[in-house]
């Protein structure tokens, strides 16, 4: 497989879950500073410019829910989800698109207003909105999404990468994590698992 990823973007929870299964992979980091996602080359790859894109043998697959939950369902004994249980699964599609859809739109209106408007007031207003907005849905996750001690309860998840992947973005959202206790934990631990340490290495190198 060949995996697609920008440092500091959400292919981190894709990254981080190849990592933790052990998959046999490429990864090749973009530059959107210099929009090589713009490039002939990668919109081949991806029409939709973005990341991150996992290119597997059978095609190219986009979106980070959809790629989180196609390598649990590739690499089952390494236990990312609960694959066995419809319903379960189906929570933990339920929390992996409610970071996609709500949590990773409003972080977006900082710094990609220009998706939503072209005029620069408005994307001011966008940008001052962040803290509430975004602060209002880890509250949300907070105090009733978040079952302990890791997100679906007792074991480990994807939503557990996807989770911390978004939480790295709430200093710049200027959003208090100290105010977000269970949160603010779950992100220490993430930070020292294998896998974690090892994507971050990969993006941060």
């Amino acid at each position: 497989m060949k995996f697609y990823y920008v440092p500091g973007t959400c292919a981190l929870a894709s990254h981080i879950t190849l990592e933790e299964a052990g998959a046999d992979y490429t990864g090749v980091r973009m530059n959107f500073a210099e929009e090589e996602q713009k490039k002939p080359e990668f919109l081949a790859i991806n029409p939709k410019a973005r990341v991150p894109a996992l290119v597997t043998e059978r095609g190219v697959l986009t979106e980070t829910p959809a790629i989180l939950v196609y390598l649990c369902q590739q690499y089952p004994e390494a236990n990312m989800a609960p694959l066995d249980d419809p319903f379960e699964l189906a929570r933990v599609q339920s929390f992996n698109s409610y970071l996609c859809s709500t949590v990773h739109v409003a972080h977006a209106h900082r710094g990609r207003g220009h998706r939503w408007a072209d005029d620069p007031a408005a994307h001011e207003a966008m940008r001052a909105f962040v803290p509430k907005s975004v602060g209002e849905c880890f509250r949300l996750i907070e105090d009733e999404m978040f079952e302990g001690p890791w997100v679906m309860g007792r074991d480990c998840t994807v939503c557990d990468f996807y989770l911390f992947t978004v939480t790295g973005w709430l200093e710049a959202d200027s959003v208090d994590i100290t105010t977000l206790p269970k949160i603010q934990n779950h992100y220490e631990r993430l930070s020292q698992r294998p896998s974690v340490k090892r994507a971050l290495a990969q993006e941060f190198a």
